[in-house]
């Protein structure tokens, strides 16, 4: 057991989304990283930007609450079709300015100004526009953990264009985002990454500060699956579909399905969940065959009570939580190469990977024809996780990074 006299560091995480409730996978990691450095002893706190439109309030569940400093900002980072014409012309993404805000600016400074902070950490690109002036009032040794090469993201989704015009619109971001990543990213003092291709990605940017690779960790006592209430055969699907990837991967599934899984002789039901789902959606739902429902209470039960999970991602990053989440579960998933990215996962073994239409058919038809079959690609699954995506070692190695960073002179725990 780790024992600590006093807290070992003061930490501060930016976000750029309140991470409560846990629904979805930037939500995910950096609860978790919360817990564990709680659990490690040391002192955190969190500020996050708050972009929701009716912008209630979210508050941290009872293992955070009163153990955390806690600030939240309102912002509002809607733009107008003129906003985006505007942008035509300017040399920076309205994707990235969006975030800027200037009470926004003045909170950290204060923040910082009146807390002499060990690390602060970077949830993700957005916050790269406070990081002058939290560099100019504060001391502290400044990591990046980039959830999505952002550049890379855009870069990927105007390759699946056919429309000239909106594959030069996608590009031109890409193009923006990447320049200004690569003005951001060597003024930090160290940057996690989540798979060994972000940070060959990184490291080929010309990128020379040290780059650690620290998988998505779950805490795997919440990963309880009871197969008595698993509908066997089921596929499902949950992610946020406010995420461009993920909406336009959906709907690559849907179109090329949709037959399929209605008329066909994919003669099993096909659920899809999750945050901010578009209207258009419904015009999929078919009574008894298709179910969009949109977000669910309980992500965990929803997860246990299906048997396969596809995830026919075409563009995108990082590493995917819901995968790890549903590995976790001992879910049969069916996944492209790029879905999986960064877990070290075998075709055949503990996952399925599928990469077009006819390898998703094949799959999905071996899937739903043999139960013990998708039980021991699940099986297989949990021990992966078990063995590779730990919370409590994988924010061991975060703490050994934060201090190989440190400038100063930092004791280890004591270990029993």
């Amino acid at each position: 057991m780790l024992k600590t006299n006093k807290p070992d560091l003061k930490i501060l995480l930016l976000t750029h989304h309140v991470p409560f409730p846990q629904n979805g996978g930037y939500q995910i990691v950096v609860c978790n990283t919360l817990k564990e450095l709680l659990h490690l002893g040391h002192e955190v706190s969190l500020i996050s930007l708050n972009p929701k439109k009716n912008h209630e309030e979210q508050l941290p569940d009872d293992e955070l609450r009163g153990k955390i400093n806690y600030r939240v900002y309102n912002i509002d980072i809607n733009v107008s079709v003129f906003d985006v014409a505007i942008n035509l012309f300017s040399k920076t993404s309205f994707n990235i300015d969006r975030y800027y805000d200037q009470g926004f600016e003045k909170l950290l400074i204060e923040a910082v100004k009146s807390t002499a902070y060990d690390i602060i950490q970077f949830e993700g690109l957005f916050l790269c526009l406070y990081l002058s002036v939290i560099r100019k009032y504060s001391k502290a040794t400044l990591v990046y953990r980039t959830h999505n090469i952002e550049n890379q993201v855009w870069e990927r989704l105007s390759l699946q264009k056919s429309d000239p015009f909106k594959k030069s619109y996608l590009k031109m971001h890409a193009k923006r985002i990447k320049n200004y990543e690569l003005q951001q990213l060597n003024k930090f003092d160290g940057i996690a990454v989540f798979t060994p291709q972000d940070k060959d990605t990184i490291q080929a940017y010309g990128i020379t500060i040290p780059i650690e690779v620290l998988p998505v960790g779950i805490r795997l006592e919440k990963y309880e699956p009871d197969f008595n209430k698993t509908e066997f055969p089921s596929l499902f699907f949950l992610g946020s579909l406010d995420w461009l990837p993920n909406r336009e991967g959906m709907e690559w599934f849907l179109n090329n399905f949709y037959k399929d899984l209605t008329e066909g002789d994919l003669n099993v039901k096909c659920y899809v969940a999750g945050n901010d789902i578009p209207e258009r959606f419904d015009d999929y739902d078919v009574l008894g065959k298709i179910f969009i429902q949109g977000e669910v209470d309980d992500a965990l039960e929803f997860v246990n009570s299906k048997s396969i999970m596809i995830v026919p991602l075409l563009s995108g990053g990082g590493m995917r939580v819901k995968i790890v989440e549903g590995m976790a579960m001992q879910k049969c998933i069916i996944s492209t190469t790029l879905g999986a990215e960064g877990i070290k996962c075998e075709h055949g073994r503990d996952i399925l990977i599928a990469n077009n239409k006819e390898e998703f058919y094949n799959a999905i038809k071996q899937c739903i024809t043999d139960e013990e079959y998708c039980k021991g690609i699940g099986k297989n699954a949990r021990y992966l996780i078990e063995q590779q995506h730990n919370i409590r070692l994988i924010i061991n190695d975060l703490v050994d990074f934060y201090k190989s960073l440190h400038p100063a002179p930092i004791q280890p725990s004591a270990i029993n």
